[in-house]
């Protein structure tokens, strides 16, 4: 759900999460602030002012940058403008911008997946959604999350993702201020959203945060590790006969549980704990797809690994969800080395399988 709350309490009436430098620019243009007036109330130098205004001008050639902007642009009119038409929250024809809690879980989202090897987003004209996709070997190519359009507005204009091309359909990559937001969040972030529950008993998504320091730690370690999952590290090897160990259907498969677990982390509070799905015998309870988004994403998820059973739910669960590599997981479950990969292929093979059953075919393909 994506709209224009959580303004901060300056009068301006935009989101928190817009830049300093974009909002003395749409100050600036949009409602006419001299630039020594917004210097004096920045407490900086005019010159300070006037370069990031010429900055922002000159980033407009992004679509995106553009798009966010315009919208932006529409809010501050509207601010200056009490009698203006106010921007319709329930108009589907208007355009809308992500508020702070939004843009601040889908950014941890889709950035955590742009630090992936060969990780890209696409975005293409008039498209109200992006994908992102990543190379895999041989040129494949694996979609692995879908962002709103609006959301991928927010991080452009943050400078959080760039591109270098041109055309109708733009390729995006996170770039270094991208990573350091993205640092900054995961330190932040409960050790849920981290995805570091590798204890033998995993905590709820309501347990108590660590200490700050633990998390500074955890954070700093996954930035060295988020660029790459232990399902696309298995996936460039081979087998006996030369052939990929894991095919695209797959890694699809498995890539779809992921990004419904990272789903059903987000939205209102929850007390899930997939405990259940690590111990012999753990059963899922009874689900409905209906519902909120994180509601319907947390009921496929214990749809899929209630269908798996113990073993098999444990390993993918393990090594999709929580990111726990192979040789780690083969300790904890106390199997032999190097008998991981075996029964984690067995797994993606039955969870492709649930996902046709349940959701149709190409139901491993996110979005």
């Amino acid at each position: 759900m994506t709209q224009i709350l959580n303004t901060r309490p300056d009068g301006t009436g935009l989101p928190g999460w817009v830049p300093d430098a974009a909002r003395h620019y749409l100050s600036h243009i949009e409602m006419g602030h001299p630039i020594r007036a917004l210097a004096r109330s920045a407490e900086c130098h005019a010159s300070t002012i006037l370069r990031q205004i010429r900055r922002l001008e000159t980033r407009r050639d992004d679509p995106l940058v553009d798009d966010a902007l315009d919208v932006l642009g529409q809010v501050s009119r509207c601010k200056t403008h009490p009698m203006q038409e106010p921007v319709a929250m329930n108009n589907s024809a208007q355009p809308m911008m992500p508020d702070d809690e939004t843009l601040t879980s889908e950014a941890q989202r889709i950035l955590r997946r742009l630090c992936e090897t060969g990780a890209l987003l696409a975005v293409a004209a008039e498209m109200d959604k992006g994908v992102v996709v990543r190379s895999g070997p041989e040129g494949a190519q694996t979609r692995t999350a879908v962002v709103d359009r609006c959301v991928a507005q927010a991080m452009a204009l943050n400078g959080w993702i760039a591109t270098d091309g041109e055309g109708r359909i733009l390729r995006y990559h996170i770039t270094a201020a991208g990573r350091n937001a993205l640092e900054d969040m995961l330190a932040k972030a409960t050790p849920e959203a981290l995805g570091t529950g590798f204890d033998e008993e995993q905590t709820s998504f309501a347990a108590t945060p660590p200490p700050a320091g633990a998390l500074q730690k955890n954070a700093r370690r996954l930035r060295y590790t988020l660029a790459e999952s232990p399902l696309a590290a298995l996936a460039r090897r081979r087998d006996a006969h030369g052939a990929p160990f894991l095919s695209d259907n797959l890694v699809q498969a498995g890539e779809r549980l992921r990004e419904d677990f990272e789903l059903a982390q987000m939205g209102e509070a929850v007390t899930q704990n997939w405990d259940r799905f690590l111990a012999p015998g753990g059963q899922g309870d009874s689900v409905s797809f209906e519902g909120s988004a994180p509601s319907a994403a947390r009921a496929r998820v214990g749809s899929a690994l209630a269908d798996l059973g113990p073993g098999l739910s444990d390993i993918v669960l393990r090594c999709c969800c929580y990111l726990e590599g192979l040789e780690t997981a083969e300790k904890r479950l106390g199997w032999s080395a190097r008998s991981g990969k075996i029964v984690l292929r067995i797994a993606l093979m039955r969870l492709r399988k649930h996902y046709v059953e349940t959701l149709g075919p190409g139901s491993a393909m996110i979005g």
